[in-house]
């Protein structure tokens, strides 16, 4: 009779695992509109490991540029994209940081913020069948989060949110 009170007694003492606190985002290593080095600056690690995805955000036919460094990315694939607009002739010498996308995609979406700039939304993988969107607006010089939305796969690739 000792053994399983013994056994309850060693249940209820044990630790388990505590729920994983909200997730921050790291702290970019410049300010919104500050000149900076993409690659260098932004939400980067000190032994990054680079890649680009550039795109055409305000529709002027040239590229902004959107750096992440994979060493930071989680092991869901969720990563922090960094956005630098390029520097404008006459106007600045140096491209400018306009805030951090957080997703494991990026999606352009059909609205825009001030300056033309497209709206993005970003899919940051949770667990399971679990995500958030994310919209980024460019507003007063950079892109904020303006919404964001758990969502849930279907097993027929549907996307259930909540409302």
């Amino acid at each position: 009779m000792r053994w399983p009170l013994a056994l309850l007694f060693v249940a209820a003492c044990s630790k388990s695992k505590p729920p994983e606190g909200p997730r921050v985002m790291p702290t970019p290593t410049i300010q919104v509109g500050a000149c900076g080095e993409p690659g260098k600056d932004g939400v980067t690690s000190s032994n990054p490991t680079l890649d680009r995805a550039d795109r055409d955000l305000d529709g002027d036919g040239s590229l902004e540029t959107i750096v992440v460094d994979r060493s930071m990315c989680t092991s869901e694939g969720n990563c922090y994209w960094n956005v630098f607009l390029p520097p404008k002739a006459g106007v600045s010498e140096c491209s400018r940081y306009a805030g951090t996308f957080e997703a494991a995609a990026l999606e352009p979406l059909a609205t825009q913020g001030e300056d033309r700039m497209t709206d993005v939304r970003g899919y940051w993988n949770l667990h399971g069948d679990r995500l958030l969107l994310q919209s980024y607006r460019f507003m007063r010089g950079g892109y904020l989060l303006v919404d964001a939305l758990q969502c849930r796969r279907e097993s027929d690739d549907r996307l259930v949110c909540a409302e």
